[in-house]
C-alpha cells in the first residue's frame, strides 16, 4: 500500500472518529445536533490538523491561532475534536495540568449535569473552547475582536526581527449565524477594517432547523461579503479534503483583507437516508439510523465511543507536533525579546495573566466639592483617560457617539485603530451597538481591557453580548452615557427607563451608577479590578453636584455597593433616602431640608446592588437598621426592585411610563423628580 494511500486512509478513518463520537454522544444524551459535526468533520480536520497554529500541550500559548465555533450546537465536534488533539486541561489558577479538557467520559456525559460538555460550548467550563457560543451570530462577532486584538497587539509589541503576534482568527459559521444581524455588523467592520488575519468558513448546507434554508434564506451570501470587502473563495464539496486545503492556503496568502471560506456540505454526510434531510440536524438520529450511517463509513455497527488504533497518533503527529515546535520557537524568541524589552514583556505577562500595571491607579482625578458640578459622563472621560495612560492595553470605543459618552482617549500617543493603522486605541465601532458587545468580548477573551460605549437606552441592541459576557465571567466593560429622562428632549425612544432593573436582573453583571464625579473615580477602580465578569457602568448627560466630602461621607464608601452619605445626629435617623446616580442629590437636599424642620434623615447612596448584597448582615444592618420602617428611594428609573429596600411601608419614587420629550426641567417637575416631593415622600412615610 503506497504511502499516499495510508495518509488517505488514515485521514478518513480521524475524519470518521470525529463523526461516530458526536452521533454517540447525541444518541447517548438523547439530545443534540448530530448533522453539523457529521457534515463539518472534514472541514475541522483539515483546519486542526495541517493549518490551526495550536499546541494541545498548552491551550494558553498567547500567539495561538483562535478557533471559534460560532454554530454552537455543533459542539459535539469541537468536544470530539479537543479529547482527539489531547488538549490538556487549564486549572482555575490558569495553570496548565496533565488533565484532558475534554476525556471520553465527559463526551459520555455530553449534555449532562456538571460536565464539560455541555450542550452548547462554555469557555469558562471547557479548556481549549475559545468563546460561549449558542446564540447564533455572537461567536462570528467575538472572532472579529480576536482579529483586532491580533493586529493590535503585533503593531504594538512586534519588534524587528522578534514576531510576538501573528495569530489568526478561524471562526466556524452556518446559514443561521449569517442570517443573524450581529453577525452583518461585525462582517462589516471587520471588511472596512482589512482584517487579513480573520477567516470565516461558512457551512452552506442550506438547511435550517424548520426546514431547507430556502423558505427563509435565499440571498446570495458570497457577493454580500464581497459587497463588505472580503475575499470570498468556494469548496464545492466538504469532504474534498485538498479542495479546502486549498481555500485555507488563499487565506493565509490574502494579506489585504477578511476571507470567507464558502463550503458546500451536507447535514448528516454519510447517511444514506437522512442525507439532505434537516431531521438530522436538530435530533438524536436513532438508533436504528446510527447502524445504517456505521455501516456507510465502514465502521462496526454495534461500536459505542470507538477511536481506532492509530487515531490519537494521527493528531499527535498533526496538529500536535507542528504546534509543539511553533510553540518552541515562539518561546525561544519571547526568552531573547524579555531581554531586549523587559518592559513590554512584562506588559504582555501582566496582561495573560489578568493583572494590572504597578501604578495604574496613579493621577486619577479628585473632584472638588462644586454645587453645579459636572455629568458623571464627563468625569467618566476624564477618569478613563487616566487610567488608560497608566494601563497600556485598556481599548475600546463608542457605537458612533464617542463625542457624547466622552469615551474618546485623547491623551499624547492614545491614537486612533483604523484599517491598516493599528495601534491606536480608540476603536470607531460605527453605528453597530449588537456587533460591539461581541467584539469587545472578543478583545477581552484576547486579554485586553477592552470596552464599549453607547446611550444606555441601546443596551437593549447589546444585550444578548452583555449577557454572554456575564456568562463567559470576562472583564469586559461596559460603558452607558444618557441614562435616564435626563436625557430630556430626545424623548422616550432614547430614555432609559426599565434598564437598569434588567441588568441589576442579571447574575454576574455587576452595575455600577455612580451619585458624583467622586464615586465615578472609585466606581472604576472597582470595574478595574473585577476580574470575574463584565461591569456596566451608567452614566449622566446632564451636570449634578459634586459632594463636600468633607461635610458628607467620602466617597471610598462606594466599595461597599451602598453606604451612609450623610447621617442623623448619634446616627439615630427616623427616615431613610435612597437612590442611585443622578438622583442622589436630591435625597442630599430633602435631608437638608428635613434637617431644618427638625426630621432626623439619612441618605444612603447605591451605586451597586450587587456589591451591596455581598457585604455581610452587620453592614448591611448597620446601613439599613430594620428599627427603622420609614424609606423611601429615588430613581429616575422603573421602581422595580427597590421594594427589597424600601419594605412594605417605604414609598418609591420612579418611572411608571416611558418619560417624554421635553426640556429636563419640565420633565422633572412632570415626573415628580423635585425636592419637595421627596419631603413630601419622608414626611408620609413617618405619618406626619
Amino acid at each position: 500500500m503506497s504511502q499516499a494511500k495510508t495518509q488517505l486512509d488514515l485521514d478518513q478513518l480521524s475524519i470518521n472518529t470525529i463523526r461516530t463520537l458526536a452521533i454517540d454522544a447525541v444518541q447517548q444524551a438523547n439530545s443534540g445536533h448530530p448533522g453539523a459535526p457529521m457534515g463539518l468533520a472534514p472541514v475541522v480536520y483539515e483546519l486542526w490538523q495541517r493549518y490551526l497554529r495550536y499546541d494541545p500541550a498548552d491551550p494558553t500559548w498567547f500567539n495561538r491561532d483562535r478557533f471559534v465555533l460560532s454554530a454552537g450546537h455543533a459542539s459535539m465536534l469541537l468536544y470530539a475534536t479537543l479529547h482527539l488533539t489531547g488538549v490538556r486541561s487549564v486549572n482555575a489558577k490558569g495553570e496548565v495540568t496533565n488533565e484532558p479538557a475534554v476525556s471520553m467520559e465527559e463526551i459520555k456525559r455530553f449534555r449532562q449535569i456538571g460536565s464539560k460538555t455541555p450542550g452548547h460550548p462554555e469557555s469558562h467550563i471547557t479548556t481549549g473552547v475559545e468563546t460561549t457560543t449558542g446564540p447564533l451570530g455572537q461567536g462570528a462577532g467575538n472572532s472579529v475582536g480576536m482579529a483586532i486584538a491580533s493586529k493590535w497587539l503585533a503593531e504594538n509589541y512586534n519588534r524587528p526581527g522578534f514576531e510576538i503576534f501573528d495569530f489568526n482568527v478561524y471562526a466556524i459559521c452556518g446559514d443561521g449565524d449569517l442570517m443573524e444581524g450581529v453577525a452583518s455588523e461585525v462582517a462589516s467592520l471587520a471588511g472596512h477594517l482589512k482584517l487579513s488575519n480573520l477567516c470565516w468558513i461558512y457551512d452552506n448546507n442550506r438547511v435550517t432547523l424548520d426546514g431547507p434554508a430556502e423558505w427563509s434564506f435565499s440571498e446570495d451570501v458570497m457577493t454580500r461579503f464581497v459587497g463588505y470587502g472580503w475575499n470570498v473563495t468556494r469548496v464545492a464539496d466538504a469532504n474534498d479534503l485538498r479542495t479546502l486545503g486549498h481555500g485555507f492556503e488563499t487565506f493565509l496568502k490574502t494579506k489585504d483583507r477578511p476571507t470567507l471560506v464558502v463550503v458546500d456540505s451536507h447535514i448528516g454526510y454519510g447517511s444514506p437516508h437522512k442525507q439532505d434531510s434537516y431531521e438530522a440536524h436538530g435530533e438524536p438520529l436513532g438508533e436504528a439510523e446510527v447502524k445504517l450511517v456505521k455501516q456507510n463509513y465502514g465502521w462496526p455497527e454495534d461500536a459505542k465511543f470507538l477511536v481506532p488504533d492509530g487515531v490519537y497518533d494521527q493528531f499527535k503527529n498533526g496538529v500536535g507536533k507542528r504546534g509543539a515546535e511553533a510553540h518552541a520557537a515562539w518561546s525561544a524568541k519571547f526568552e531573547e525579546y524579555k531581554k531586549q524589552f523587559p518592559q513590554q514583556a512584562d506588559q504582555l505577562n501582566r496582561m495573560q495573566a489578568g493583572q494590572l500595571p504597578d501604578g495604574w491607579d496613579k493621577d486619577l482625578p479628585s473632584f472638588p466639592a462644586d454645587p453645579k458640578g459636572m455629568a458623571t459622563r464627563e468625569s467618566s472621560g476624564k477618569t478613563l483617560n487616566a487610567l488608560a495612560k497608566n494601563i497600556p492595553w485598556l481599548m475600546g470605543g463608542s457605537a458612533d457617539l464617542a463625542k457624547s459618552n466622552k469615551t474618546n482617549l485623547t491623551f499624547e500617543g492614545a491614537g486612533d485603530f483604523y484599517p491598516d493603522q493599528y495601534r491606536g486605541r480608540n476603536v470607531h465601532f460605527g453605528v453597530r451597538e449588537h456587533g460591539m458587545g461581541a467584539i469587545v468580548n472578543g478583545m477581552t477573551l484576547s486579554k485586553l481591557r477592552a470596552f464599549s460605549a453607547t446611550f444606555f437606552n441601546f443596551s437593549d441592541y447589546m444585550r444578548a453580548s452583555m449577557r454572554l459576557g456575564a456568562l463567559m465571567e470576562i472583564p469586559s466593560l461596559y460603558i452607558f452615557t444618557h441614562d435616564s429622562i435626563g436625557v430630556g428632549e430626545d424623548g422616550p425612544t432614547h430614555q432609559p427607563i426599565e434598564q437598569v432593573a434588567s441588568l441589576r436582573a442579571m447574575p454576574n453583571m455587576l452595575v455600577l451608577r455612580p451619585g458624583d464625579a467622586n464615586e465615578v473615580v472609585e466606581v472604576y477602580k472597582i470595574a478595574l479590578q473585577h476580574k470575574h465578569g463584565p461591569s456596566t457602568l451608567v452614566l449622566t448627560r446632564q451636570a449634578m453636584p459634586t459632594f463636600d466630602r468633607t461635610k458628607y461621607a467620602p466617597a471610598s464608601g462606594v466599595a461597599k455597593g451602598g453606604y451612609v452619605l450623610a447621617d442623623a445626629a448619634g446616627g439615630k435617623p427616623d427616615v431613610i433616602l435612597m437612590g442611585s446616580g443622578s438622583e442622589v442629590s436630591l435625597c442630599i437636599e430633602a435631608y437638608e431640608k428635613l434637617k431644618a424642620e427638625g426630621i432626623k434623615a439619612r441618605v444612603v447612596s447605591m451605586p451597586s446592588w450587587e456589591i451591596f448584597e455581598q457585604q455581610d448582615a452587620a453592614y448591611k444592618e448597620s446601613v439599613f437598621p430594620a428599627s427603622v420602617a420609614a424609606r423611601v428611594s429615588v430613581e429616575m428609573a422603573t421602581t422595580f426592585g427597590w421594594e427589597r429596600y424600601v419594605g412594605l411601608k417605604g414609598k418609591m419614587i420612579g418611572m411608571r411610563t416611558f418619560g417624554a420629550s421635553a426640556p429636563l426641567k419640565d420633565l422633572l417637575k412632570k415626573f415628580g423628580f423635585e425636592v419637595e416631593k421627596v419631603v413630601a415622600a419622608a414626611k408620609e412615610v413617618l405619618g406626619k
